[in-house]
């Protein structure tokens, strides 16, 4: 019988010397497949809802979370939807943090130009919490991506404080970020491309009650090898921090991973990270 016993934990390898052998135990490191990504900071990933009275609890929480009271707004991904649509966003996200006690400043980052900006940048790095709002996940990746207010907004992140998303803001912090077109009337994803990856390998799917669960296929096509999806019920929020994560406000949050399904409600835990 050999010496050796090997159990394999979440990416380790145990050899254990049996009696015979003095009793040793030495570890060795392999290549590992437990998917856990830790933050500093906290990131808040929301189905849908921003700056809406229904969301106040939520960020009442996030505020409370992030120490301070400073809060940047940015709606660079409603830039296509058209002349006035980031305006009354950062409008909207100025009147509801304010009214939380919060300092705001909304920044109509809407170009690659306009977020290498300094004067943006600075806003950002001064920046408890900074919050994307909704619109086009494609050209919110794509306008920030390589840029210096990416790079300030990943600093908050480091040093302790909160980013936050909502819908197209959610989708890009994920693994993968779809570009939409239309099929039988519905929007459906075209083709994928690279996200920011704070959740590593995940598909962040946002208004998931606002559809037929039974549709998603269709939604998403065929989903990148690795990956699995995220979904979040409008009017919640998906909050992690230091490796935990646990859901807030009113609806659910669906994980779809490896043809098993598990759903989360308000207080709840969730097992985003994956050993196998």
């Amino acid at each position: 019988m050999s010496p050796w016993v090997s159990v394999r934990v979440c990416g380790y390898v145990s050899l254990i010397i049996t009696p015979g052998w003095n009793d040793k135990i030495r570890f060795f490191r392999v290549k590992s497949r437990f998917k856990r990504f830790v933050m500093n900071g906290t990131l808040a990933l929301v189905g849908a809802g921003e700056f809406l009275p229904q969301m106040e609890s939520i960020d009442r929480e996030l505020l409370a979370r992030g120490g301070g009271a400073r809060v940047v707004v940015l709606p660079t991904a409603s830039a296509p939807d058209g002349a006035g649509v980031p305006e009354k966003w950062a409008r909207m996200g100025t009147e509801h943090f304010t009214r939380l006690g919060a300092r705001v400043d909304a920044l109509l980052a809407l170009t690659r130009a306009d977020c290498a900006r300094a004067d943006f940048v600075s806003y950002v790095q001064s920046a408890d919490i900074v919050y994307f709002s909704g619109g086009k996940p494609d050209y919110l990746c794509n306008t920030l991506v390589g840029t210096p207010l990416w790079d300030a907004v990943r600093g908050v992140l480091d040093r302790g404080g909160i980013v936050a998303g909502c819908s197209a803001g959610a989708m890009v912090m994920g693994a993968h970020v779809p570009k939409f077109t239309r099929r039988l009337g519905m929007p459906s994803v075209e083709k994928w491309q690279s996200g920011f990856a704070l959740v590593p390998d995940a598909i962040i799917v946002p208004h998931y009650n606002e559809f037929p669960e039974a549709l998603l296929k269709l939604f998403t096509g065929a989903t990148p090898p690795g990956s699995f999806i995220i979904g979040i019920d409008a009017d919640t929020a998906l909050v992690g921090s230091d490796g935990t994560w646990q859901v807030l406000g009113a609806g659910r949050v669906t994980v779809r991973r490896a043809g098993k399904v598990e759903r989360y409600t308000a207080g709840e835990g969730v097992r985003v990270w994956v050993c196998v």
